[in-house]
């Protein structure tokens, strides 16, 4: 069966169980032709065959990026779409292939940074996950530092916990400094109580060292 026909939008199911479905038999399958017939319907006229397509593109990616990473070029090409769906879908699938392509994506860095900083919640969310792959590169964390504390002084303060909790565990301690001072900058806007503690839970990390 064509690739086209087993997406959930061809086949009428409202849910994205059948895109997850095929993930899984395209990773179990090792099937590159499928994966790569996959790619093209990123071009599909219909955009519900195109979330549908980067959606199974991203899940495949969580599974074996391996399959996915000789596709980073058009991925990246998606970031400039209108359509958000593929902008975020696009990120997330990029951000499951940083281990693997780490100097390739540090290299596309200024796109995919002027792209979080223009898009949705969820694009800066896959774009900061990138650079906390990119963080855990030794030879890289000098350049990556600033550029992940510009993100967590223009984050959403509801977002802000998350990018602190997830960096903490790859930062290099000789960078903990700037890390404090960039969270205490931010902790009078935090409204809410339980996103304000979780932040200075991370506060204490740093400061217990």
């Amino acid at each position: 069966m064509a690739i086209i026909d087993q997406l959930a939008s061809s086949t009428g199911n409202r849910d994205e169980q059948p895109n997850i479905e095929l993930a899984e038999a395209l990773c179990a399958a090792n099937d590159k032709a499928g994966i790569a017939e996959l790619v093209t319907l990123l071009q599909h006229r219909n955009k519900q065959i195109q979330s549908d397509a980067v959606k199974v593109l991203y899940e495949i990616g969580e599974r074996k990026p391996a399959l996915i990473k000789q596709y980073a070029p058009e991925l990246l090409t998606l970031l400039q779409s209108k359509n958000n769906r593929l902008v975020w879908g696009a990120m997330t699938a990029l951000g499951t292939i940083t281990p693997l392509q780490p100097d390739w994506m540090f290299e596309q860095l200024p796109i995919i940074l002027s792209v979080a900083d223009s898009g949705s919640v969820i694009t800066r969310d896959h774009a900061v996950n990138i650079l906390i792959h990119l963080l855990k590169e030794k030879t890289k964390a000098a350049a990556i530092v600033p550029l992940l504390m510009e993100q967590l002084q223009t984050a959403p303060t509801n977002q802000l916990p998350k990018y602190a909790e997830d960096a903490l565990p790859h930062l290099p301690k000789t960078h903990y400094p700037v890390f404090l001072k960039t969270l205490q900058s931010r902790l009078s806007e935090i409204e809410s109580d339980s996103k304000r503690k979780r932040v200075e839970k991370v506060m204490k990390k740093i400061a217990d060292g």
